[in-house]
């Protein structure tokens, strides 16, 4: 697949090797804008830092910008505003917030650059001035084993109000990569460092490849002076009024497009030829309306053996509009209950002949879908479903449920996967709104089902299991070093 290949071209030609380091900063590197913000948010909501506090606070943050104040003096602020509490609740803290609000900030193309690194064996490191809280979680989310972070001192699982030792900034952000050298032999003066401000030039002038993303205006004129190569990416600062305009007219369109059918089932009274018709232009007028472009490999293989349960790992809740773009024609799905409860969407996914289940009750469940058995024999309609039940927003699946294999084996049709890589790049976690952008989709050979039984199902679901992992890993494998 080569959707970033430009971007990643350097480290895909370049060495391998866990002796290599790829570091990386986290706010304004890694994601777009500053975690600082969504935590102080949320320590006002939870009434740990008055309104009074907060301000005190972004004053600082304002004066430091401005080079009227140092980082010491912001971080112990906010170490004494955190006088008292627990640090376990600020590890779930730090996780609401990423859920809510870094997750859809994550960069695609810095993604891309760490997945590439991983590829190559390299020891991928977040070093960054913010704390674990805000760190960690999209660390553990990334795949990223070394985070160094400027930490507060916990006793007894309660801050005490004081640092946690030396600050990782400037200087100390030169001492964290010493130390990870140091712990696991790194060549420092082979390795990479990503940084977007001046803040971090003493490690971008330590590093041996020192690589500006979306660097200031100051950055970026020392890197020219000094032939770093700096690269900018805008994939995260589109207007958010025409993100969220492009998700509700999306939505809208497929009601819009089984209306735009109902001529089609007068006619010719053919309820599935209407259906049909509002499926083509339901992908062809979202995917324009989202701004979604796919890149296909293996499209023949969509066509190789219908019937069949197509099967997608579920990432993010634009793979409707995927399915339908891929698809095309004579098919129909499944989905969860709660549908039924959005205005318009719930009556056009009815319409599109979609089976709603409760997916909580898992006898309901498959009660639920023993007609689509009979629509699959009787009318050769494919049916597509998402195993993993739920979304995932990542590249690691879930555990998958059997609705969709006892399907197929019932039908005696195929299993086809259906490989989604990075649909979260469109519509991201936690998000309302859709970016324009390229999803890279992969449709595997089918999986014939006529020796499946009740016996072997397990056994057979976990190869198509470790099928997908085995295919997202060829451009997510994560090495530890």
């Amino acid at each position: 697949m080569s959707l970033y290949s430009e971007i990643t071209a350097e480290i895909d030609n370049g060495p391998e090797g866990a002796n290599i380091a790829a570091l990386f900063d986290f706010d304004g590197t890694i994601i777009a804008g500053y975690s600082v913000f969504s935590f102080l948010r949320e320590q006002v909501q939870r009434g740990d830092l008055s309104p009074l506090e907060m301000l005190a606070i972004v004053d600082v943050i304002a004066r430091f910008g401005l080079g009227n104040a140092d980082f010491a003096s912001l971080m112990k602020l906010c170490a004494e505003n955190m006088k008292g509490l627990q640090e376990e609740d600020y590890l779930a803290v730090g996780q609401k917030i990423f859920d809510r609000d870094l997750a859809k900030k994550i960069i695609p193309e810095s993604r891309a650059l760490i997945e590439a690194h991983m590829r190559k064996g390299h020891t991928v490191a977040i070093i960054s001035s913010a704390t674990p809280y805000q760190v960690e979680p999209c660390a553990k989310y990334l795949g990223i084993d070394h985070v160094a972070c400027s930490t507060m001192e916990v006793q007894d699982g309660i801050f005490t109000g004081e640092l946690g030792g030396p600050l990782c900034f400037g200087q100390g952000k030169v001492d964290a990569a010493l130390d990870l050298a140091a712990a696991k032999g790194l060549d420092l003066d082979s390795s990479y460092f990503y940084s977007d401000s001046t803040d971090d030039i003493e490690l971008l002038e330590y590093i041996g490849k020192p690589r500006p993303l979306n660097p200031s205006k100051k950055l970026k004129l020392i890197a020219d002076k000094r032939g770093w190569p700096t690269r900018t990416f805008r994939s995260r600062s589109g207007s958010p009024a025409l993100g969220a305009v492009r998700n509700i007219a999306t939505k809208l369109s497929l009601a819009g497009s089984v209306v735009a059918g109902l001529p089609i089932w007068a006619l010719t009274g053919s309820k599935q030829e209407a259906r049909n018709f509002s499926a083509s232009l339901f992908a062809d007028v979202g995917a324009a309306l989202a701004g979604l472009k796919l890149e296909i490999v293996g499209e023949e293989n969509l066509w190789a053996a219908r019937p069949a349960v197509f099967v997608f790992n579920h990432q993010s809740d634009i793979d409707v509009l995927i399915c339908a773009k891929i698809l095309r024609r004579n098919f129909s799905g499944v989905g969860k209950a709660e549908i039924k409860k959005m205005p318009l969407i719930g009556m056009a996914m009815e319409m599109f002949g979609v089976v709603l289940i409760d997916r909580s009750n898992s006898k309901s469940a498959i009660d639920a879908m023993q007609p689509l058995v009979d629509r699959i024999k009787n009318e050769k309609i494919s049916v597509v479903m998402a195993p993993e039940g739920t979304r995932t927003h990542s590249k690691q699946i879930l555990p998958f449920k059997m609705g969709a294999f006892h399907l197929a084996m019932q039908a005696g049709v195929p299993i086809v996967p259906i490989v989604i890589r990075n649909a979260m790049d469109v519509s991201p976690k936690g998000d309302s709104l859709y970016y324009p952008g390229t999803v890279e989709v992969e449709i595997l050979p089918p999986i014939d089902t006529k020796r499946w039984t009740k016996a072997n199902l397990h056994k057979n679901v976990a190869k198509i299991e470790a099928l997908y992992k085995a295919t997202l890993g060829e451009s997510t494998k994560l090495v530890s070093a």
